[in-house]
Order: C-alpha cells, then sequence, then structure tokens
C-alpha cells in the first residue's frame, strides 16, 4: 500500500466517524449567525497548520467563500508577525493570542479557537480571556481534547485520530461547512 492509499483510508475512516459532530456544528453556525447578525465579529486562532487554518476561514468570511455577498468581519490572531514577537518577547508566547483577545474582542463576538491537541496553553488562555470578555467561544481539537475539554460554550471534538494532519484536514472541512452554512443564513447585502 502506497502513502496515498494508506493516508486516504485513514482520512475516509475518519470521515465516516464524524457524523455526530453534526450537532455541535450546528450549535457554533447558531452563535456565529447570531453574533454576526448583532453586529459582532469573529476572532480565530491557532498555532502552526492551525494558523494556518485559522487565516484560511478568516479569509473566506471577509472576503467569500462560495457566493458573491457581503463581508463578514473575521480575525486570524496569529497573520502579525510584528505583534505575535512583540508580545512573545515582552510578555509571554502564551499571551500571543489573549493580549489580542483583550484588546479586540468584545461582547457578542465569537472566538474560536483550533488546537489539534487541545494543549495548545496560548488558544486555551484566549478562551479563558474571552470568556472574560464576555464573548461566545467554539473549540475545534483532537486527540481526546487533552485538557481543553470544557473550556467553550462549543465543542467540536475530531473523534478517535491521533494523527495531526489528518485532525487538521477534518478541521479545514468543518471550518469550510461552517462557512458554507452561514452562506445560506445570512443576507448578502
Amino acid at each position: 500500500m502506497t502513502t496515498f492509499d494508506s493516508s486516504l483510508k485513514e482520512l475516509r475512516d475518519l470521515l465516516a466517524l464524524i457524523s455526530p459532530l453534526s450537532a455541535n456544528l450546528g450549535k457554533a453556525a447558531d452563535l456565529l449567525e447570531s453574533s454576526l447578525k448583532n453586529g459582532g465579529k469573529i476572532l480565530i486562532c491557532g498555532n502552526g497548520g492551525s494558523a494556518a487554518d485559522s487565516a484560511h476561514f478568516a479569509t473566506e468570511f471577509t472576503c467569500r467563500f462560495k457566493e458573491d455577498r457581503r463581508p463578514y468581519p473575521a480575525l486570524a490572531l496569529g497573520v502579525d508577525g510584528g505583534l505575535l514577537t512583540a508580545i512573545g518577547n515582552d510578555y509571554d508566547f502564551r499571551d500571543i493570542f489573549s493580549r489580542q483577545v483583550d484588546a479586540f474582542g468584545k461582547k457578542g463576538d465569537v472566538l474560536i479557537g483550533v488546537t489539534t491537541s487541545g494543549k495548545s496553553r496560548n488558544v486555551l488562555d484566549a478562551m479563558e480571556m474571552g470568556r472574560k470578555r464576555e464573548m461566545k467561544t467554539i473549540l475545534l481539537s483532537g486527540k481526546g481534547g487533552g485538557f481543553s475539554l470544557g473550556i467553550a460554550d462549543v465543542e467540536i471534538l475530531v473523534p478517535e485520530c491521533s494523527t495531526t494532519a489528518r485532525i487538521q484536514e477534518v478541521h479545514g472541512f468543518l471550518l469550510h461547512v461552517l462557512c458554507e452554512e452561514l452562506e445560506t443564513r445570512l443576507p448578502r447585502e
């Protein structure tokens, strides 16, 4: 079996297990819809590949996904190298997202944290700051959720997988589903 074949089998097997995530994905869509309809914005953060997924999601929201429509306000918190290095240097790497949530987040906004392991302290600290700022929180995780379980209003946990790449692929799929769902719910103008 080739690497392609084994990776494809692993992804297919994982996709067959994620149907139960539909309920929490619907709850996440409800939080995002309510926030955007009431003038809120979306903040999203993650490390490494999850930072790239966060930037991708924010882009789909602010530009467009499938339909030509008004932009939805979404900010990826991992894209400003100057800000990240200043906070990491002057404070701590754990603070790179929580300081931004404190600066930009407000009641009625939604914070999405993405961590394949559930153990990214800077994402978890951001989620705690989101709660302090009275934001709604959504967590996408995997690998059993780590110590992140119970921290968010809505948790979307990729089941029974220890492969980071496959978890990230499912996170990307789920974020795309959220984009598509919200484009059907929100006004185009």
